[in-house]
């Protein structure tokens, strides 16, 4: 391991949770099993995406209050909510009652912006107010202050037989210190970091700079790298300041033949729009990473922002079977794991 990385202290790992639209509780149910099976395999943390007027979990807090029912040692985590749908109070409500069922154990993952598609949405979802919302970073910044238990009223006190409390009801005590934001581009880094959250960087960053027509640039780790250096230089807890990385990571050490071969295929499909800046936002993707857990550790040993982090949540590809999953858990806990240097939870 080259001396600049960091041993790998937090394994995690991120799904979609994909369903069938004719039947939406047998994709639920794998999603839950996949879960259980994460952590009798050992990972520390396990993080559910978050998808509206998709065949995807439309409603993570509510997939994870089963989680939390179903498991008993996991972190569970939104990677993430999108906040330009929800009601920051609200939500904020419904993030420590999970939080309190599950003994303290989520991770609530957010990020801001407008909901995609918003002008062919924004009448069903806010239709009173669709040109006057606001989806900026101050729209996160309330969630925080409810979360934290900032008050949300000025009214508290005994009326007739109720108690009001000015304050988000249930209050739990930690979840504060346990927000992340999704971030890629060097603005939120830097905001996260101001406000005290943890870092989510995942496989897409920002090419922030002159768009001159060319390729030429800095490459994905290297901009990644500036975006984790930067939060951290923002973040009172400067270097301890937590960051998790989410690169899609596929080790094929017990794959079939027939499943290699889709691994490497499916990667081969997403190779292309890696090498350069992706339409008007630029967005720059990380290749995939496919193969045994031996050169996938090479090969993340010798990223730049991997040896800045020393958690990371794994992402799963979207589309792929339950077999599937289980045979690449597998592979992530009892290969590539110790492959980067990560004790077990036992040890």
């Amino acid at each position: 391991m080259p001396p600049t990385s960091r041993p790998l202290r937090k394994l995690g790992f991120l799904t979609i949770g994909l369903f069938d639209e004719a039947d939406p509780r047998r994709g639920h149910e794998s999603t839950l099993e996949i879960i259980e099976l994460g952590e009798r395999l050992g990972f520390d943390s396990a993080w559910v995406r978050h998808r509206h007027l998709q065949y995807g979990i439309s409603s993570p807090v509510a997939v994870l209050a089963a989680a939390s029912q179903r498991t008993s040692r996991i972190e569970l985590g939104t990677a993430v909510i999108p906040l330009g749908w929800e009601n920051p109070l609200r939500l904020a409500e419904d993030l420590a009652t999970v939080d309190l069922l599950s003994g303290g154990r989520l991770n609530p993952g957010v990020s801001v912006g407008p909901p995609m598609h918003y002008d062919r949405v924004k009448e069903a979802l806010y239709a009173e107010t669709a040109d006057t919302e606001d989806f900026g970073y101050e729209r996160a910044r309330r969630l925080l202050d409810f979360v934290r238990g900032k008050p949300a009223t000025d009214f508290s006190g005994v009326e007739g037989f109720e108690v009001f409390s000015d304050r988000v009801q249930p209050h739990s005590p930690g979840l504060g210190g346990r927000m992340w934001y999704g971030g890629g581009s060097l603005r939120s880094a830097r905001w996260a970091g101001e406000h005290g959250m943890n870092f989510l960087t995942s496989s897409v960053v920002k090419a922030e700079g002159p768009d001159d027509g060319t390729d030429a640039g800095p490459g994905f780790a290297e901009i990644q790298l500036s975006h984790i250096r930067a939060f951290r230089a923002h973040h009172p807890d400067g270097d301890d300041a937590r960051v998790s990385q989410g690169l899609v990571v596929i080790p094929t050490d017990s794959a079939t033949p027939a499943q290699r071969a889709k691994y490497e295929e499916y990667a081969a499909k997403r190779t292309p729009r890696t090498a350069a800046p992706q339409g008007p936002a630029r967005l720059l993707f990380a290749p995939d990473l496919v193969g045994t857990s031996a050169d996938i550790a090479e090969r993340l040993h010798a990223h730049a922002a991997f040896r800045e982090v020393d958690e990371v949540a794994f992402a799963l590809p979207f589309d792929f079977g339950h077999e599937d999953y289980v045979q690449i858990l597998t592979d992530l806990a009892t290969r590539l794991g110790p492959a980067l240097g990560r004790r077990s939870p036992a040890a």
